[in-house]
């Protein structure tokens, strides 16, 4: 991380845990921010604890608190509501997805805080939103991708309806949480003053499921599941190959369905009077599916990719993590890079989000050990020795 980051000299508190919050904070972080992880000194951020580990230490944790210092403050103690409210004064942001009205409950809601720092955003981050009849539920992104209508459309049309074995709510709430901070802040350049993001994890998905409510609105149109099947074009699906890979086939423009017809041998379907529109051709994906998928199986892989490459149709590899991992334009883009750590030693990780050709931003270091800044954050917020010792012997940290 360089002095160009764009996000350099703005001050991030971390307050949330688990995924949609945390990885907010860090997007910040990976373009240069000051992001403090605060945590609860014998309840640290879940994601520690997530998934796979090695000897001990959680790998999700190495990714989600990269570029991040990591201090412990029981907020519900006096000694720690004091201290975050010496942090918010010299804060821009502070993320956090307490259930609402848990800050409130520690006099450390909107008021205190703003008081605090009247240009502080405030940015609250939790299932359902600040009010609502579901405002107070203890909730998840399981929860927002079954209630959005993503569930009920994913899987196979004779299937039950299927949720993503990652967390896929969170983490499109995550990156739309980093783009509402980043709006409020520049409302604040303008006006001088800070205010409250309210993110629910129920909406950000519902928006990339795309027009699904103006179809029902107008046509009383409700999308069913199609499995890997699309109404609105064909061929589009997934192939085995002959050495028993799998690719991707995806004919959006009219002019790449053509080009995948004739590649397979089948340009009599072009003229087909159906062939023409593409939700005409999703009602006529059996034939289409025959004829691209007996051509696919008839090759390997390799094959399948160099001869639609040559005829400028559209395919991609099914890949899982291993492929990803030594994939030609991954490498070529740095999507993949490696990130030292101390415990761990070198760690090979998802590289910042996008690139900047001015002010590029950074990984400086994976997700460290939790509380493993306490001191010197504390420090250099002007607290001594001694009061540092104090708020830990009150339990503060």
């Amino acid at each position: 991380m360089t002095a160009q980051a764009p996000l350099t000299g703005l001050r991030v508190l971390d307050l949330a845990t688990l995924f949609a919050g945390p990885l907010a904070a860090t997007m910040l972080g990976d373009f240069g921010a000051e992001v403090v992880k605060v945590e609860h000194p014998t309840r640290p951020d879940p994601s520690r604890g997530h998934g796979p580990s090695k000897d001990g230490v959680g790998l999700w944790w190495k990714l989600l608190g990269r570029n991040k210092r990591t201090m412990t403050l029981d907020l519900s103690t006096p000694g720690g509501r004091a201290t975050l409210l010496r942090l918010a004064a010299t804060a821009d942001v502070i993320i956090e997805n307490f259930r609402p009205g848990t800050l409130e409950k520690w006099d450390l809601g909107w008021e205190e805080l703003s008081a605090a720092n009247p240009r502080l955003v405030l940015t609250r981050v939790t299932a359902f939103g600040q009010f609502g009849p579901y405002a107070r539920r203890p909730g998840f992104g399981t929860l927002a991708e079954a209630m959005s209508g993503f569930a009920a459309i994913t899987g196979e049309p004779d299937g039950p309806p299927t949720l993503p074995p990652f967390g896929l709510a969170d983490s499109v709430a995550g990156l739309a949480t980093a783009y509402a901070v980043m709006t409020a802040l520049a409302a604040r350049d303008r006006t001088g003053r800070g205010q409250v993001v309210d993110m629910a994890i129920i909406e950000p998905i519902l928006t990339v499921l795309g027009p699904q409510p103006l179809w029902y609105d107008q046509l009383g149109h409700v999308q069913p599941r199609t499995g890997n099947r699309s109404t609105n074009n064909a061929p589009r699906n997934t192939y085995r190959t002959a050495d028993g890979s799998w690719v991707a086939v995806s004919t959006s423009a009219q002019s790449i369905a053509e080009r995948v017809l004739r590649l397979v041998g089948r340009p009599d379907l072009i003229d087909e009077p159906w062939f023409a529109s593409g939700a005409e051709r999703a009602r006529h994906a059996d034939v289409l599916d025959d004829a691209v998928g007996g051509w696919i199986g008839r090759r390997t892989r390799a094959e399948v990719i160099e001869a639609f490459e040559k005829a400028e149709a559209a395919v991609a590899p099914i890949q899982d993590v291993r492929d990803v991992m030594t994939d030609p334009q991954y490498q070529a883009l740095n999507t993949l890079t490696t990130v030292p750590d101390p415990e761990l030693g070198p760690l090979r990780m998802q590289n910042v989000l996008f690139r900047l050709s001015e002010t590029p931003g950074g990984i400086g270091w994976a997700g460290r050990p939790h509380g493993a800044d306490t001191d010197a954050v504390l420090t250099e917020l002007g607290l001594s020795e001694g009061e540092i010792t104090e708020l830990r012997k009150a339990g503060a940290l």
